[in-house]
């Protein structure tokens, strides 16, 4: 009999962790499956109740991911950290709670990154769940240079929240904008770009530096027009997949012992997302 395992949340349907995950189960001679369960808020707990007893393990998504948190056994001290969990172990019938996504999105960047990530000058762009866990994931990575920017400076500020002033730069958008030539590592962490709003840019490059790397955690459109302006501008540009990929594959060791072959799921997911490699 297949072991379960499912990712959680709602709206669930265009998720593509269950082609990656069955494939990776597939080529690696694991007998399990995991599924897409559209799961709110409301319903999260008699869910919980379900999983302790019937599945493996699971990833979390929105609105999920600070919610899952009340129903865990243990929690990891990073995804504590970071106030939010994207993948729990079920290990009999007790629920431990991870947050892979922003180590994933750090090994993610080994694909385009020329030096080791903690001698980048980084901007991060946004302060929402995305940027806090990016956030904590490079401190936690001993990364010293980090500017945190955004279009409403509270909520920087939130993001920083005291613990990391010393170590954390807050900066207006129009300040990261005159000064983006000084940064080497670029991190949109926003919804700006996603469709119906494909042509908007969270910020202007025109002071970006050739040979910057440009990352965006969108992946669909492939290429969003804040990627494509700054592949213009001969930046070294990456988009969201291989984070997706890279805390999916974290989630899947977790699980199995396993790591699995990243490159192969990368080609997969490119192929079904119509996309060309960035």
């Amino acid at each position: 009999m297949e072991d379960q395992y499912y990712v959680i949340g709602q709206p669930i349907g265009h998720s593509m962790s269950p082609t990656m995950h069955n494939e990776w189960f597939l080529k690696n001679n694991i007998s399990g499956h995991y599924s897409a369960k559209e799961v709110g808020v409301s319903e999260l707990e008699s869910v919980m109740t379900e999983f302790r007893s019937s599945v493996k393990g699971f990833n979390v998504t929105a609105p999920l991911k600070v919610e899952i948190m009340q129903y865990l056994d243990e929690i990891d001290p990073l995804a504590k950290a970071i106030g939010a969990v994207n993948t729990v172990i079920n290990k009999n019938g007790l629920l431990y709670g991870k947050n892979t996504d922003g180590i994933g999105y750090c090994r993610g960047l080994s694909f385009v990154l020329k030096k080791p990530i903690e001698q980048e000058k980084i901007l991060i762009i946004g302060a929402g769940g995305a940027a806090r866990a990016i956030l904590y994931s490079l401190l936690h990575l001993g990364v010293k240079q980090i500017t945190v920017t955004n279009r409403t400076l509270e909520k920087a500020h939130e993001l920083v929240d005291g613990k990391f002033m010393n170590e954390v730069n807050i900066m207006s958008i129009s300040d990261a904008e005159e000064k983006l030539g000084q940064f080497s590592l670029i991190i949109q962490t926003t919804s700006v770009g996603m469709k119906p709003n494909e042509n908007s840019i969270p910020l202007s490059l025109a002071n970006l530096s050739s040979n910057t790397v440009v990352s965006d955690l969108i992946y669909s459109p492939f290429k969003t027009a804040f990627l494509k302006d700054a592949e213009q501008r001969n930046a070294i540009i990456q988009n969201g997949l291989p984070m997706f990929i890279y805390q999916g594959a974290l989630a899947f060791q977790e699980w199995t012992g396993i790591f699995p072959n990243t490159i192969d799921a990368y080609t997969l997911l490119e192929r079904k997302l119509g996309g060309t490699k960035c």
